[in-house]
């Protein structure tokens, strides 16, 4: 079967590592002492800020909407704004966290510096924050937390705990370089809510109940202690992107599929959660594309799967996604969902590097088709990406941020209608 020869050649091809993590300044940071560590900041000036703008051009937005540089920020990927909007912090896929300030409220960042630079971090692709203002950070393989990020950031030796220690997020043996780049929400329950992207392409039979157990493939939920530790999601591939609903506090979050089956399958999935523990096929069924038989991967008995809201372009990569709730966007887009699209890294006609929507019914909830909202980052006549969204993020004003690794930038999206002549 020439699927099956594909994921034997793609498994064996797929090498687990274990990162080295470099002696930090955890100790005396637990225990409020200072370090000397020094910031790295970011210009927001000159060619690099001037090369981006010229960007801007080619991206289109709909009528009465306008984009902007936001910020120069290397590698920005997931985004957290601060629950009093003085500062937004971008993670990587590196070791940097960055904050990001527009003191003067022109919407356009006046500083970029990393994020506690006292403390080593190991792809810490995740921030979020609670309610009450402590920032979370979700790394490779440990989650630490910052209380009042919103207001030590200033200085280089912040205060932090540890809530899950290094290693013990997952298995250490189970580390590797492919799909760790974790995003945390904090959830209406108060819990942390943390994706655990399964490293392979698709995981073979004997790691299916370890990973079942543990959560990788899934998204978990922990108190905000470390504590309660549970899955909350499973049959997931990777999923870099999650959101509550504002109202029904439901878990909307977007999972990426399998690749080397082709262009055009399987496509890629915005999914809906009513209820702990459900089981979205992973790696039974793909978007009701079956990407296994039963002798390969034995079928749990008495587990009913949940479909997709939105069956997706295939290999698009949807990532970063968010409810819109502020009231600055036109009625069209209240309550609807945003999400990024990286774009296809092994499609031969490449596609993405847009910004999507849907709107939900009023009557169901359930999504009611993507659409289009921005793109321009992906020229389609040479396949070249300018480009790539990977996260949405809103200000306090109502506009959006779209963070973009590739690009190294945040982008701002606003609704400016223009007066009719």
């Amino acid at each position: 079967m020439k699927y099956q020869k594909l994921c034997a050649a793609l498994l064996a091809g797929t090498v687990l590592a274990a990162p080295v993590v470099a002696e930090d300044n955890m100790d005396k940071l637990t225990n409020m002492q200072k370090t000397d560590a020094a910031f790295t900041f970011i210009d927001q000036n000159g060619e690099r800020s001037e090369a981006l703008k010229a960007i801007l051009p080619s991206i289109n937005v709909p009528d009465g909407f306008e984009i902007s540089l936001y910020a120069v920020v290397p590698d920005a990927r997931s985004m957290a704004v601060a629950p009093q909007g003085t500062v937004v912090f971008a993670g990587t896929r590196k070791d940097k966290v960055w904050s990001i300030v527009d003191r003067d409220r022109n919407r356009v960042a006046d500083e970029v510096k990393d994020f506690a630079p006292s403390v080593t971090f190991d792809i810490p692709n995740g921030p979020c924050f609670s309610r009450d203002g402590f920032l979370f950070i979700a790394e490779r393989n440990r989650v630490l937390n910052f209380p009042a990020a919103e207001f030590f950031f200033e200085g280089p030796d912040p205060a932090v705990a540890v809530v899950v220690p290094q290693g013990e997020l997952i298995p250490a043996e189970e580390e590797s370089f492919n799909h760790t780049a974790r995003v945390c929400d904090v959830g209406p329950d108060g819990k942390i809510y943390i994706s655990l992207g399964q490293p392979f392409n698709v995981q073979p039979n004997d790691k299916i109940e370890l990973y079942d157990e543990i959560g990788i493939g899934g998204i978990i939920r922990i108190n905000t202690d470390g504590s309660g530790r549970e899955v909350f999601t499973r049959g997931v591939r990777n999923s870099v992107g999650q959101d509550f609903h504002p109202e029904t506090g439901e878990l909307w979050w977007t999972d990426n599929q399998v690749d080397g089956m082709g262009d055009d399958i399987p496509p890629g999935e915005l999914n809906r959660q009513t209820s702990a523990g459900e089981h979205f096929g992973f790696p039974w069924t793909n978007s009701r594309v079956e990407i296994g038989t039963e002798s390969e991967f034995p079928r749990p008995e008495n587990v009913s799967f949940t479909e997709p809201q939105l069956e997706l372009t295939a290999h698009a990569a949807d990532l970063g996604m968010s409810f819109y709730a502020g009231s600055s966007f036109p009625e069209q887009y209240q309550s609807g969902i945003f999400w990024a699209q990286h774009g296809s890294w092994n499609r031969i006609d490449p596609v993405g590097a847009r910004v999507m929507y849907t709107a939900l019914d009023p009557e169901t909830g359930d999504a009611m088709g993507a659409q289009v909202f921005a793109d321009g980052w992906l020229d389609e006549e040479t396949g070249e990406y300018s480009g790539r969204p990977m996260d949405i993020a809103f200000l306090k004003d109502g506009s959006m941020l779209v963070s973009d690794d590739f690009a190294g930038a945040i982008w701002r999206i606003a609704y400016n209608p223009q007066p009719a002549e």
